[in-house]
C-alpha cells in the first residue's frame, strides 16, 4: 500500500477508501482527449478494473491533446495504446480494452459488468445512448464535454438522481473538437475534473455533482454551477431503448463505386473543413444545417453519408433512417480517403 500512502492519509480516503478503489470497476467510453486526460489518474489512484471502449485509430491530429499516444501510435487502436501505457503505469490495475464503438446492441451487456460509467465521448448520439443504457442497468454516469475553451462536468443517474435527458431533453447539434478546435490544456483540465468526480463517487465523499452542471471557462478562469431537477418524462423503458437504439441501428460500410453511379453521397462536414470534394453526385449538407435541408432530400434515392472520421456520418445516417429514409448508410471512409477513391475513379474513366 506504500504506492497509495499519500492519498490514504487523507481522512476522506483512508484504508477503507483505498479498498473501495481497489474493488471498483469503471468503464470509460472514449479514449480521446478527455479519456487520455483522466485515465492515468484513475489508474494511478488504484482503481481495480478499468474498461475502455473506442473503435477509433490514433491520427496525427490527435497528438496535441491525447497525451497517451506518440507518433508511433498513429494508425493503431487508441484503446490498445492506452492499455499499454496504463499497464506500465500501474500493473495492479486491470485494463479491459474494447476495440469497437459503443452501440445499442452492445451497451447493455458492457454496462452490466461495471459499477460506474464515464462519458468521455464527443458524439451527441452516443451521450444519449450512454444515458439510456445507464438508466436501464442502474449505473451512475460521470459526464464531461468540452467546446473550445469551455468545459462541462456533471454526474447523472446517481442514486436515482437526474439524468442526461433531464438536462438535455432534445439533442442539439454541436461541433466536435475536430470541427470547433480545442487546446490540449483545456481538455486536460476538464478531464482531470472529471477524474476527480469519478473518485468522489467511488469514495462517496464530498459534494457529488448530481443535479448540478459545472461549467468551467478555461480561457478566463471562471466557473459557474447550474442546478437542474429530475424529470419524470425522462424515464427510460426497454421499449424506448429498443426503438431509439436498436431498431434504427446503423453500421458503417465501405465505399463502393455504386454510390457515385447509382446513388448520392452526403458530405456532412462543415464548409470550412478540408479537403473539399467537388463531384456532381456529392451533396454538401453540414450537420449544423441538416434539419433545414432534410425535407429537400428524395426518400426514394440511395445515400451514403460521410464526414471526416465517420462519427458524424453514423449520427446523420441514423437520423435519416428515423426520418423515413430506407436506403442510407454511413461510410467508414473519411473525406481524405474518399478524395483518393474519387480521384482514382476519374483517372480510370479518362483512360
Amino acid at each position: 500500500m506504500n504506492r497509495y500512502q499519500r492519498q490514504i492519509i487523507l481522512p476522506q480516503v483512508g484504508e477503507n477508501g483505498q479498498q473501495k478503489l481497489a474493488h471498483a470497476r469503471v468503464l470509460i467510453i472514449g479514449a480521446g482527449g478527455l479519456g487520455c486526460a483522466l485515465l492515468p489518474y484513475l489508474a494511478a489512484s488504484g482503481i481495480g478494473c478499468i474498461g475502455i471502449v473506442d473503435g477509433d485509430l490514433v491520427a496525427e491530429s490527435n497528438l496535441h491533446r491525447q497525451i497517451l499516444y506518440t507518433p508511433k501510435s498513429i494508425g493503431k487502436f487508441k484503446v490498445d495504446e492506452a492499455k499499454a501505457f496504463l499497464n506500465q503505469q500501474n500493473p495492479d490495475t486491470q485494463i479491459d480494452s474494447f476495440t469497437y464503438f459503443l452501440e445499442g446492441q452492445n451497451a447493455l451487456d458492457l454496462f452490466r459488468n461495471y459499477d460506474l460509467i464515464v462519458d468521455a465521448t464527443d458524439r451527441i448520439d452516443v451521450r444519449y445512448l450512454i444515458n439510456d443504457a445507464a438508466v436501464l442497468t442502474a449505473k451512475p454516469v460521470v459526464y464531461a464535454s468540452i467546446h473550445r475553451f469551455e468545459g462541462q462536468i456533471s454526474v447523472f443517474n446517481y442514486k436515482n438522481g437526474p439524468t442526461y435527458r433531464c438536462l438535455f431533453p432534445k439533442a442539439v447539434a454541436a461541433p466536435s473538437c475536430a470541427e470547433a478546435g480545442v487546446l490540449g490544456t483545456a481538455v486536460g483540465l476538464i478531464g482531470m475534473l472529471q477524474a476527480q468526480e469519478v473518485l468522489k463517487v467511488i469514495l462517496d465523499t464530498g459534494e457529488i455533482l448530481s443535479g448540478n452542471l459545472l461549467v468551467y471557462d478555461t480561457l478566463n478562469a471562471r466557473q459557474h454551477t447550474f442546478s437542474f431537477a429530475k424529470k419524470e418524462k425522462s424515464q427510460i423503458t426497454e421499449a424506448f431503448y429498443r426503438e431509439r437504439h436498436l431498431n434504427s441501428n446503423i453500421e458503417s460500410q465501405s465505399f463502393s463505386l455504386d454510390y457515385l453511379q447509382n446513388g448520392l453521397l452526403i458530405d456532412v462536414r462543415e464548409l470550412d473543413e478540408q479537403p473539399r470534394l467537388n463531384h456532381e453526385r456529392i451533396l454538401e449538407i453540414p450537420l449544423s444545417k441538416l434539419d433545414q435541408n432534410i425535407a429537400q432530400l428524395d426518400k426514394s434515392k440511395s445515400y451514403g453519408v460521410f464526414c471526416q472520421s465517420g462519427k458524424r456520418a453514423i449520427a446523420v445516417a441514423s437520423k435519416l433512417k428515423n426520418s423515413g429514409f430506407t436506403q442510407v448508410i454511413a461510410l467508414k471512409e473519411g473525406a481524405q480517403e474518399l478524395e483518393k477513391e474519387i480521384t482514382h475513379t476519374r483517372l480510370n474513366t479518362i483512360k
